[in-house]
């Protein structure tokens, strides 16, 4: 018996927000079913949360319509933040000097696998 670890995976590029801080919202849904993952990001006080959640209901869409899986079987067998591009400003200060200011970016990926042991 073959078992199927058909995996599917949803990204988002370029997210105005440093890596660090969506990784730290990442490792809490990391290996939890879908649905308890939707109810801890929903009550999580951090701004990471929001494209987090948009992208873990993405991956859910993409399991469903593209490889045939069920929502509620779904587990997140994936989630990790690499960093982007950073954009880079100047902040005018005292004397005609001017600060650098680096606004980070992130692409974030959430990948979803029907649960082993469900059935």
């Amino acid at each position: 018996m073959a078992i199927d670890t058909t995996e599917v995976k949803a990204i988002a590029r370029y997210i105005r927000m440093s890596p660090y801080k969506v990784r730290r919202v990442l490792d809490q849904i990391r290996g939890r079913s879908y649905r308890e993952a939707l109810i801890v990001l929903e009550f999580m006080p951090y701004r990471a949360c929001e494209p987090v959640l948009k992208l873990l209901r993405s991956a859910a869409a993409n399991a469903e319509h593209n490889a045939g899986l069920d929502r509620t079987q779904l587990v997140i067998t994936q989630a990790y933040a690499n960093q982007g591009p950073v954009l880079k400003r100047f902040q005018p200060r005292a004397q005609g000097r001017a600060y650098q200011i680096r606004k980070p970016t992130c692409h974030i990926t959430v990948a979803v696998a029907a649960d082993a042991t469900a059935k």
